[in-house]
């Protein structure tokens, strides 16, 4: 077994990677069933360091809970072998490089707007996606076994390229929809936060 984290920590660092989130959402990200996650979110909502936005079902963190997540982050993983997680962290971006290329030619074809009416070129591209996926799916299950956490990552991944191969084209980059892009960016998110690393300084996107 990884490092263990609570069902509440996961709650909140969701949110914190998300920025806004739903409660269905949270649901998917962390495996807490929905009222579990709403208890969670209650809780952080009376300690304020999270808010609610009725207007669009929207949870954020407030300035307060961002601050009070660094440190219960060091908290979380306490014990946690993270410097085995360097490696499989630079095979991530390996992969990473190539899936910006990928998102870009689903999106765009000869310099306009892929408007997805060539199903030959969409196939070609999600053939791309299946490999690249293949690859990244033994990177996700021994990042899994170090930090438990991290285990939501590879079924979610590999469920939107089961969807997005049924014909749900948003499945590839689409935002807020669960999509591969999303979980891909934010598993992206996670191992930057993790380990502490700088994004900008970094420069990978």
């Amino acid at each position: 077994m990884g490092h263990t984290s609570t069902p509440e920590f996961c709650t909140f660092h969701a949110l914190r990677i998300k920025g806004f989130a739903t409660v269905d959402t949270l649901e998917e990200m962390t495996g807490s069933d929905a009222a579990a996650v709403q208890a969670h979110l209650d809780g952080l909502e009376a300690a304020a360091h999270a808010q609610f936005r009725e207007a669009r079902s929207l949870w954020q963190l407030t300035p307060d809970g961002r601050a009070a997540h660094s440190a219960m982050l060091d908290t979380d993983l306490a014990g946690a072998d993270l410097a085995a997680l360097a490696p499989l962290y630079a095979g991530y971006l390996e992969l990473n490089t190539e899936f910006k290329t990928l998102c870009g030619d689903w999106q765009l074809r000869n310099g306009g707007v892929n408007d997805h009416t060539d199903t030959a070129y969409d196939a070609a591209v999600i053939a791309r996606l299946v490999d690249l996926d293949g690859r990244a799916q033994p990177i996700l299950v021994s990042t899994a076994g170090l930090l438990d956490r991290l285990a939501c990552y590879g079924p979610r991944l590999a469920s939107s390229v089961a969807r997005l191969q049924s014909g749900e084209s948003n499945m590839f980059t689409g935002v807020m929809c669960g999509s591969y892009h999303d979980a891909w960016m934010e598993l992206h998110e996670d191992l930057i936060l993790t380990q502490g690393i700088d994004r900008s300084a970094e420069g990978s996107f």
